[in-house]
């Protein structure tokens, strides 16, 4: 379940280049304080997905919702 609610997010995520620097920006507009940058597109993408998976450990470790994604509701897995 808990894969599969990455999958589904991690296809929410927009990506943009940052013109000053030549980085890349991503986030996921649904899930507030979830984004990465990095020098590449792919490295963006493995950064935003780890950066998911921390968010997510640490809302279910402290109880806070977390919006349903694709009927995927983690708000009921217990820690």
């Amino acid at each position: 379940m808990l894969a599969s609610y990455i999958d589904q997010a991690m296809e929410l995520a927009v990506y943009e280049i940052i013109e000053d620097d030549q980085t890349y920006w991503g986030g996921i507009p649904s899930l507030q304080g979830v984004w990465a940058s990095h020098k590449t597109l792919e490295g963006c993408r493995r950064e935003l997905r780890e950066a998911l998976s921390d968010w997510l450990a640490l809302r279910l470790r402290l109880g806070l919702t977390i919006p349903v994604i694709a009927g995927i509701n983690l708000s009921k897995l217990k820690v």
